[in-house]
Order: structure tokens, then C-alpha cells, then sequence
């Protein structure tokens, strides 16, 4: 098995979808629900993990969407977004990956391993085990 660990972040890690008005913010090109979403799973609890299966050699990664409907500018900040809250939420973690890419690019180019992601046809074909977000952490565990 490849020792790679991939998260998708909005409605994985970051809770996106929950922000009040996100759709309307999205269309309206406003990155703030990027950067107010809330966790979605004890990332004191998560970055402990991570660090440890970094330690046993483990690559950790990020390949997450940007908007939908974007400019180069609204991508940029969008970009920008992911990566703050990243920093905010998880800083203890030094991320091997970070990809940030164009909505709807295929999450298995290049990439193997496990992934977490809340969209069902990216953990299908996904070029290695993939999982929903129901149980990160326990998923982890197994693997520490």
C-alpha cells in the first residue's frame, strides 16, 4: 500500500456546507465561508494523528476543489481561504501536499493511497482505499 493520506476539506474537514448563506456568498464570488467554516471533526485530535503517522512515514496531503463558478482573481482567494484556514485549524501539521485545483479535476491524477472525501464519485474512483467522512479518526487509529 502506498503511504499516502489524502483529505478533501470542504464538507470533510471544513465544514462549508454549514456556514449560513455559503451558496449566495459562492455566487457572489465572497470567499468568506473558506475561511469562517467550522471544523468538522477535533482537529487537536486530528493533527496529533497526522503527526504521528508522518513520523511512521506516511505522506499527508490535501486535494480540494475551488469554486465552481470563478475567476482567476475568486480562485486566488479562494486558494488564499483553504490555505489560512489550514494554517488556523491544523498548524502543527506540515502538509507534504497541498493541492488546491480547478472544481471538478479529477482527485485520482497522480495521486494514490487513501482518501477522505464527503463526494461519493471521488471516492470511486479514487486509485486506492477511499472513505467518507463518517470516521476519520478511527480510521487513522487503525493505521497508527
Amino acid at each position: 500500500m502506498v503511504k499516502e493520506i489524502w483529505f478533501d476539506m470542504d464538507g470533510t474537514i471544513a465544514n462549508l456546507y454549514g456556514v449560513e448563506g455559503w451558496l449566495d456568498m459562492l455566487i457572489a464570488k465572497d470567499a468568506t465561508p473558506y475561511k469562517v467554516a467550522a471544523p468538522m471533526v477535533r482537529m487537536a485530535t486530528l493533527a496529533r494523528m497526522l503527526n504521528k503517522l508522518q513520523r511512521q512515514g506516511y505522506k499527508i496531503g490535501v486535494i480540494s476543489w475551488l469554486s465552481k463558478n470563478s475567476t482567476p482573481e475568486y480562485d486566488e482567494a479562494v486558494t488564499e481561504a483553504k490555505k489560512a484556514w489550514l494554517g488556523k485549524h491544523l498548524r502543527s501539521v506540515k502538509f507534504d501536499k497541498v493541492d488546491i485545483v480547478s472544481y471538478g479535476t479529477p482527485k485520482q491524477y497522480g495521486r494514490s493511497g487513501i482518501l477522505f472525501d464527503d463526494e461519493a464519485p471521488n471516492r470511486q474512483t479514487w486509485n486506492g482505499t477511499a472513505y467518507n467522512v463518517d470516521n476519520i479518526i478511527e480510521v487513522l487509529k487503525g493505521l497508527a
